[in-house]
């Protein structure tokens, strides 16, 4: 991401003249292979049935209405009173969507893809509130392409030589040119480089004084989990601490990176079955989301996430979160209905059903609605202007954060994963996805979007691609 004070990252495609005033208004595997197979054009025009086949269930209030009136819950009233109309498909836009039987509207995909390719280029002025989030740009443009099956490694030179500025000597990426390293945009850029590939851009991770700078910020309880872990496995580092570290332990040498890691977590589940970002804070959907991807990294799932969560309990939680009639998710108790929960909340479900399915109570059906999260994505998320992408809402803009999560949550939505637990001569088990077919589909077949690794959340072959390269490398060398 450049601000307008910085250099575009890669000359976009030119945009119509319509779509760019839009967007600098003010007015704010394998079987994944067999994904790939599944063509990702977009659907033919055709009129609108006359007859929509949409369930009462999200086109009408709900039936339990809680008569305590706060402001919570008028919020919340009129929030769904704004989204009923997108639901039930009475404010049809037939000159930007088509909608088939079920009133569904089509994925806007070239509307999606140009708005991305232009949240990679320059910006206007007011972005630059924004400058030390550009490492986070890279990840969600990247990776919403990536899933709307566009071919990044057109920005293969671009980004590496932005991260290459970003990269500081001592060990990690700040959010720009002479900014601090910091865990959550480092793990932003390495994801970025994953995603575009090319040695080249592998190369220029200095992993030695990675490997040192993670260990000084390694927190003797625990703390920290899920982007150290992904950085960690992502470029094959050692978990051996220096004696600089302040979690180094004399005593024990077998305390390293990834020591206390699932207590920790453990000690993070509230009372009303989530997890949050410490012990004793609040639930939070994004928490939980990470706590199992680090689970699933410490471990085969089936055996750590029931090991360190209350299973029962935090199913109970995370079903709580999807709504009715809007059929997305929340990301905490009481809270509204947004887009991005449709990653954070929506992506949990692959990593428990893989956890359910290798333990004493496998599941054979989806633990969450399915067709109510697309409904609610390809109905209410898409931005419903000329200026493409996706968003939180209806009444909210489009941005390349809702964009990214909006889309992965619809991936997790459209695909199933399977954890192949074959002996594999030592190697971890391997995450296989194939189209999810349960159920009555409510989409187009042109509106699938490419699966990404349920744990990494970037495509399987870029999760690949970075781990082979760095394994076949051997230590520093």
């Amino acid at each position: 991401m450049s601000t307008s004070q910085q250099p575009p990252l890669s000359p976009p495609p030119q945009p119509t003249s319509e779509i760019e005033e839009v967007l600098t208004d003010d007015n704010d595997s394998d079987y994944s292979s067999i994904d790939s197979e599944i063509p990702l054009s977009s659907t033919t025009n055709k009129p609108p049935l006359p007859t929509m086949m949409i369930d009462s269930l999200f086109t009408t209030p709900p039936l339990l209405h809680d008569p305590l009136v706060t402001q919570t819950s008028t919020v919340q009233d009129e929030t769904v009173n704004e989204i009923l109309p997108f639901l039930s498909a009475s404010n049809k836009q037939p000159d930007l969507f088509t909608y088939n039987e079920f009133g569904v509207p089509n994925l806007r995909r070239e509307a999606h893809v140009n708005f991305l390719h232009m949240s990679l280029g320059r910006l206007p002025g007011r972005f630059v509130a924004a400058d030390a989030s550009r490492p986070w740009f890279l990840y969600w443009c990247l990776s919403g392409l990536a899933m709307l099956g566009e071919d990044v490694t057109q920005y293969r030179d671009a980004v590496r030589d932005t991260a290459k500025s970003m990269q500081n000597p001592t060990g990690g990426f700040g959010g720009g040119g002479g900014q601090l390293s910091h865990l959550a945009t480092t793990y932003a850029v390495v994801l970025a480089l994953a995603i575009a590939g090319g040695e080249e851009g592998f190369e220029v991770i200095d992993r030695r004084a990675m490997w040192k700078w993670l260990g000084g910020l390694k927190q003797r309880d625990g703390g920290g989990a899920y982007c150290a872990a992904v950085i960690i496995t992502l470029l094959d580092l050692p978990l051996d601490l220096t004696p600089e570290s302040p979690a180094y332990k004399p005593d024990d040498p077998s305390f390293n990176l990834l020591s206390g890691v699932a207590d920790y977590v453990r000690r993070c589940q509230t009372y009303e079955g989530g997890i949050s970002s410490s012990p004793s804070a609040e639930a939070h959907g994004a928490y939980a989301f990470c706590a199992l991807g680090c689970l699933s990294l410490l471990g085969n799932p089936s055996r750590t996430i029931p090991q360190y969560l209350n299973l029962p309990s935090l199913l109970s939680w995370l079903s709580s979160r999807q709504y009715a009639p809007e059929g997305g998710f929340s990301g905490r108790t009481n809270k509204l209905v947004d887009g991005c929960y449709s990653h954070w909340v929506g992506a949990c479900f692959p990593l428990l059903e893989a956890a359910l399915n290798g333990s004493s109570m496998p599941v054979n059906d989806s633990l969450f609605s399915r067709e109510g999260l697309i409904r609610y994505i390809l109905c209410c998320c898409q931005d419903d202007t000329k200026r493409g992408g996706l968003r939180d809402k209806p009444g909210k803009m489009s941005d390349a954060y809702h964009s990214c999560y909006v889309l992965s949550g619809l991936s997790a939505g459209m695909h199933q994963w399977v954890l192949d637990e074959t002996e594999n001569n030592g190697e971890e088990p391997e995450w296989m996805v194939l189209p999810c077919l349960e159920g009555e589909q409510v989409f187009e077949v042109g509106d699938r979007v490419r699966a990404v690794h349920p744990v990494y959340v970037i495509p399987q072959g870029a999760v690949r691609g970075m781990k082979n390269y760095y394994r076949a490398k051997g230590g520093f060398n």
